[in-house]
């Protein structure tokens, strides 16, 4: 139905729904220094701004905002409707601490009391 209207009015649509999208997601991903917004995120992938974005590949970090959610190692996948579209190879979820190597117990002392205190 859109090709009945003109060139001009299908690309302020286009350019409008990239606004919107963009507006509705605080997702990010981040490659180096440079930070590109998130369209579209699902399982197995996500998509940016195709003018915007380089053909990314390799190792980026994905945010919500200020918090890191994931390393993703990335390819590139396809171009389509203005949205290139990158696919996970690997997506481990980031930890704000490092990982333990033994059991905390449930109850465990937090703290020490010393003696005469």
């Amino acid at each position: 139905m859109l090709e009945f209207l003109p060139k001009e009015v299908r690309e302020g649509l286009d350019a409008a729904r990239k606004r919107d999208l963009k507006k509705k997601s605080r997702l990010r991903v981040r490659v180096d220094d440079e930070v590109f917004p998130v369209l579209k995120f699902w399982d197995t992938g996500f998509s940016l701004d195709a003018e915007r974005a380089p053909h990314l590949r390799g190792l980026v970090d994905l945010y919500d905002g200020t918090r890191h959610l994931y390393q993703c190692l990335i390819i590139a996948s396809e171009e389509e409707v203005g949205q290139m579209r990158y696919e996970f190879k690997r997506k481990a979820e980031a930890h704000d601490q490092a990982p333990l190597d033994f059991v905390r117990e449930e109850f465990a002392p937090v703290g020490l009391i010393a003696k005469g205190a």
